[in-house]
């Protein structure tokens, strides 16, 4: 079943969704045939939409013919939720965890993701948490918010009780192109990004650098993964996938 107690951390950097997407598969098949440990994903994506199982057309507001001019990708995926938007400058987390080893609960393991990007805001002073939904719909909106704003979407899926998809943590990221949706369907929210929020004391100690911010928010979100899902954080270069692969793979009986 894998080593108990480790996760592994593969950086991508960007990549095209859908060659993210199909990684992703194998590492899922992976991961239920027990040939490896818990992992995390990180990577970025250039500008595409993605329509999540609960998705509504009308929420993308132009055709997808004129966000193609746009240089704007549209994909279906079996994550849950509805329309969101990846780009540059936002830091996507891909967790492929078997619940099994964890907790049996996807409203815990969507609180929990929500968990370590809370904590990882902090980090920059950022207080971020989540949101309270009207009593009429649900007891909590997904994802992390700043107030009215969202910082991080959320959208999983299971199979088996291992997990795909996972999370979208604006960093950097150019809001502007949320206002080619309506974000997750939520018409009367808005959407925000640590570089929006960070104070602007705190903000020179990055000295305006994208990739500073960046690098200090993927460390942070690993360090807090971790510490969630009480886990060993091991990261993994691309020249040593497959010995790592070999190292925790289950002992032969």
């Amino acid at each position: 079943m894998g080593e108990p107690g480790i996760c592994g951390v593969a950086d991508w950097g960007e990549q095209p969704y859908a060659r993210a997407c199909a990684w992703q598969k194998e590492l899922v098949a992976l991961r239920k045939a027990g040939e490896l440990p818990d992992l995390l994903i990180l990577c970025a994506h250039p500008h595409v939409i993605t329509l999540g199982r609960n998705a509504r057309r009308e929420n993308l507001r132009l055709s997808e013919a004129m966000l193609a001019a746009r240089g704007v990708e549209v994909h279906p995926t079996d994550r849950g939720g509805d329309v969101t938007y990846h780009g540059p400058g936002q830091l996507v987390g891909y967790a492929v965890l078997d619940l099994s080893e964890h907790r049996k609960d996807v409203a815990w393991y969507v609180r929990a993701l929500e968990e370590v990007l809370i904590r990882a805001a902090a980090e920059f002073g950022v207080e971020a948490a989540r949101k309270a939904a009207p009593a009429s719909k649900r007891q909590l909106y997904t994802g992390v918010w700043v107030g009215e704003e969202k910082l991080a979407a959320i959208g999983v899926h299971l199979s088996r009780w291992v997990t795909s998809h996972g999370f979208a943590f604006n960093v950097t990221t150019d809001l502007s192109y949320f206002d080619l949706i309506v974000p997750c369907g939520l018409a009367d929210k808005g959407v925000t990004s640590l570089e929006k929020q960070v104070p602007r004391l705190r903000a020179s100690r990055f000295a305006r650098d994208d990739n500073s911010m960046m690098n200090t928010a993927k460390a942070a979100v690993v360090k807090h993964f971790g510490k969630v899902f009480s886990r060993e954080m091991q990261n993994i270069e691309a020249e040593t996938w497959e010995a790592w692969v070999g190292a925790h793979a289950p002992t032969a009986s």
